[in-house]
């Protein structure tokens, strides 16, 4: 009797074993697939700094643990995937993107080379992403003037907010760093320059970088019809409220990018002491402020192709360089005929009106703008940076137009689209 009993009881320890096995199964490949080291070949590696050969990656655990020679991983167990005649580059990092206000598809972006965004305008959240989907940081609503764009234009929206006074401004920034804003955006924008998209319906011509497209920033978002704008200027912030914007910032460590397009908003965010500037403007700015910028290093986000038809951003985009300021990389994705992923012909202005380096133009969209974000381990290859990689066939430098095109995508050591 007793060794039936014993029996039995083996049999049952023996069932629930097996079933525990079963079930852990999943759990324990899903681990193993998560966590498995990927060793990636190729011709050529952008580091984020310099374009280099015979060098390999190594990413385990959501990072680059390793980079060098290739002979260097000859013991290596991780998964190799031999790209061959090919370069690999970190994720692009878009400074100036819509994604939440015009619903843009995440995935999307991601599966076409930018790996991390900036949102600015919209919706605010904390950072996210970045472990297999799109890393998305925002700015929450811009802050404008009263009846100030972008609210002359969309009407009261989570895109902008204004305020009226200093105290109110300073409680402003407040929120937002408290909500997960990376930055504070302001705009300094009166309206009316030509070719510039916002100025639809302003009495002056409209329009962007691309063939008759309807005009207005965000004015299609959504299909919201867009409110009567007058002829008269729209309304700016004063300089002693961006100022307690600035130092309000500044305080919480974090920066402020401006809206800008024409000289007196340029001259109130200089006065002011803003860090960045949302786009090159959109009319010719007097030499003397741009050279005034550059002395405080502000950066500029490039956004050529969006204005593409505005009569000042060539000259002001060649006398930033002339001048030594810094560009970064932004090509506003979520404007209408812009890809929803890297923007070739973003790379190719900067190239051929702002007359930047080639080294410089990918360093703007990589190491640089990781740099501006105070992440600067991001946008690089180089050990325990996030494995956030790219990499496309044959040699991006001989045709920027290929890396709207990545055949393997890979965010935080996941991968994403693996054509190789």
């Amino acid at each position: 009797m007793m060794k039936r009993m014993l029996f039995g009881f083996a049999q049952v320890i023996s069932c629930l074993c097996l079933i525990l096995t079963v079930f852990a199964s999943p759990l324990a490949i899903a681990q193993e697939t998560e966590h498995a080291a990927i060793l990636l070949h190729a011709a050529r590696v952008f580091d984020g700094n310099n374009i280099r050969t015979n060098t390999s990656i190594l990413v385990r655990n959501g990072k680059i643990a390793q980079i060098g020679s290739r002979e260097s991983f000859q013991s290596s167990k991780a998964k190799v995937i031999d790209l061959g005649d090919a370069t690999i580059l970190p994720g692009f990092i878009e400074l100036h993107a819509h994604l939440s206000f015009q619903n843009i598809p995440a995935d999307t972006v991601l599966k076409h080379g930018i790996t991390t965004v900036r949102d600015v305008g919209g919706p605010i959240h904390k950072p996210y992403g970045g472990d297999g989907s799109l890393r998305v940081l925002t700015s929450g609503p811009i802050i404008t003037a009263p009846n100030g764009y972008p609210i002359s234009i969309l009407g009261d929206t989570s895109v902008a907010t204004a305020v009226s006074t200093e105290k109110e401004a300073r409680e402003t920034v407040r929120n937002l760093i408290k909500g997960g804003a990376v930055v504070i955006k302001v705009a300094l924008e009166p309206g009316g320059e030509a070719g510039a998209p916002w100025s639809s319906g302003h009495g002056h011509d409209s329009g962007h970088g691309h063939d008759d497209q309807p005009g207005a920033e965000h004015a299609n978002a959504h299909h919201k019809p867009a409110h009567h704008v007058s002829k008269q200027a729209w309304p700016l912030l004063p300089e002693n409220i961006v100022k307690a914007i600035v130092d309000e910032a500044h305080r919480n460590n974090r920066k402020v990018t401006a809206h800008i397009a024409e000289a007196k908003g340029a001259q109130i965010a200089i006065n002011a002491g803003v860090d960045e500037w949302a786009h090159v403007p959109c009319d010719i700015i007097p030499e003397s402020l741009l050279k005034k910028a550059v002395a405080q290093n502000v950066k500029i986000v490039t956004t050529m192709d969006t204005l593409s038809r505005c009569s000042g951003v060539a000259h002001n985009a060649r006398t930033w360089t002339a001048q030594g300021g810094e560009f970064l990389y932004g090509a506003e994705i979520a404007h209408p005929d812009i890809p929803q992923g890297i923007d070739a012909q973003e790379l190719m202005y900067m190239r051929q009106l702002a007359k930047m380096e080639l080294i410089d133009v990918l360093r703007a969209a990589t190491s640089k703008a990781g740099q501006h974000l105070d992440l600067p381990l991001l946008g690089t290859l180089q050990r325990d940076a996030p494995a956030d990689i790219i990499a496309v066939k044959g040699d991006p430098t001989h045709n920027l137009k290929t890396l709207e095109y990545p055949d393997l995508v890979i965010s935080g050591g996941k991968i994403v689209v693996n054509n190789f």
